[in-house]
């Protein structure tokens, strides 16, 4: 039986919530502090309202994973992404206004159904999954901080 995980994580954003939110529902923004190996590709058209579809494509020289992803949730400053593939589970971007801007908050929660394919993420991926997903969150908060005018 697959275990869930969750990996969460913040960031204080010089930057309005409608801004910041922006940069996590805009496709040409999110491609500018997603990671360079991650593409996010929609399936018919970009749409982030509830039922949206998209995928996520891992760019790796021998294959490349996918997750396809559909919209659950939709609010104002905020997005949950379901998801199937290698992984299945969620991804929550909320934004929680502050007085010096905006507080994102990013939950990944998932379970990998395929114990092999689990045992080598917990073994030698989740620690820089984990990483780098806070550093996304750093470069997010670049792009916002810059568009913010």
């Amino acid at each position: 039986m697959p275990s869930r995980q969750v990996f969460e994580q913040s960031i204080l954003i010089r930057a309005s919530a409608t801004v910041v939110e922006r940069c996590f529902t805009d496709l040409e923004l999110m491609h500018q502090w997603l990671n360079p190996m991650l593409r996010c590709e929609p399936l018919e058209v970009w749409d982030t309202n509830v039922g949206g579809r998209c995928r996520f494509v891992i760019k790796l020289p021998l294959f490349q994973p996918t997750l396809k992803t559909v919209v659950l949730e939709r609010e104002p400053g905020l997005i949950v992404w379901g998801f199937e593939g290698y992984f299945q589970g969620c991804d929550r971007w909320e934004c929680v206004p502050e007085i010096t801007g905006t507080c994102l908050l990013n939950r990944f929660e998932f379970e990998i159904p395929n114990p092999l394919i689990e045992f080598g993420f917990n073994r030698f991926a989740a620690a820089v999954t984990k990483s780098d997903m806070e550093a996304q969150l750093r470069r997010l908060k670049q792009v916002a901080e810059r568009i913010k005018n």
